[in-house]
């Protein structure tokens, strides 16, 4: 098992973190990491995922949406064609930090017998992805008109 976990503090409320973060149709417009998301964030929906990491590779994969907590969390769960091999479960949390401030948190925990064998690549090229993307996830939201 490995966890990759990241956070930011955004100024803004945890409503509007949340209708950013949901809004899957406008994230090619700023998100440099995840650039396209078809499907909805609602439990059991099967979504289907571009990203484009800081190494440069693109990638698409389909996990399904396990959580939804409105303003609070957001979850999803993929796994590889191969089973056991390469499984991973994003998690996006919305903490209240004060009035108007929040911390967000981004993380994803990687479990199959294939994380071994990429270990130290996935640390640095997802950590550096996921925080490309909180800074461009800060920058929307403190400037979004919500």
């Amino acid at each position: 098992m490995k966890e990759i976990r990241t956070e930011i503090d955004i100024n803004a409320s945890a409503e509007k973190a949340w209708k950013v973060l949901t809004d899957f149709n406008s994230f090619q417009q700023w998100n440099p990491f995840i650039r396209q998301i078809n499907g909805a964030p609602k439990v059991g929906t099967k979504l289907k995922i571009y990203l484009h990491t800081s190494r440069g590779k693109s990638r698409t994969y389909r996990p399904i949406v396990t959580k939804v907590e409105p303003h609070r969390e957001l979850r999803w769960y993929g796994k590889s064609f191969i089973p056991r091999m390469f499984n991973g479960e994003r998690i996006f949390t919305i903490e209240p930090l004060e009035t108007n401030q929040v911390r967000f948190i981004h993380m994803e925990i990687f479990t199959g017998f294939g994380v071994s064998l990429v270990g130290d690549r996935l640390d640095k090229d997802m950590y550096q992805s996921f925080e490309k993307m909180n800074d461009a996830f800060k920058e929307k939201v403190e400037q979004a008109f919500i």
